[in-house]
């Protein structure tokens, strides 16, 4: 089945709310116990605003907003990115929101490129050169 991909589509933009329960699970998942992840004081003492998101698990839910539009992972046949700025957790029951956005901006041998922005609240890049290969044909 192909996908319809032209150079300059934007993807259906994504809204990721990160919490420290999200922290919780993933460093549970991965096994990164990285204090800095889930301890304030540790936090603090490499001068982050607070605890901050894993950057695997920023730059895999990132990679949400192709997958949806794309409908199936085994279509994405590279993703690469930079960690820009990190994702600080407030520790409440609201989190934070990553917007995330894509476009398409290239289409060559039924590969779509496609770059993915994410950004905090006032947009901070939170990943910098983020691109990922979609097989569409």
């Amino acid at each position: 089945m192909s996908i319809t991909a032209e150079v300059g589509t934007e993807l259906p933009p994504l809204t990721l709310t990160f919490t420290r329960e999200h922290l919780v699970r993933y460093a549970g998942a991965s096994g990164d116990f990285n204090p800095i992840h889930w301890s304030d004081r540790a936090a603090a003492k490499l001068n982050l605003p607070s605890v901050i998101a894993h950057g695997m698990l920023t730059m895999g839910r990132a990679l949400r907003i192709v997958t949806d539009w794309c409908g199936d992972p085994a279509r994405v046949l590279s993703y690469g990115v930079r960690f820009t700025k990190p994702v600080p957790v407030p520790d409440d029951d609201e989190g934070v929101d990553v917007e995330v956005t894509a476009t398409i901006t290239a289409v060559d041998g039924g590969v779509a490129t496609i770059a993915i922005n994410a950004t905090l609240d006032g947009g901070v890049k939170v990943l910098g050169s983020a691109k990922a290969e979609v097989r569409v044909d």
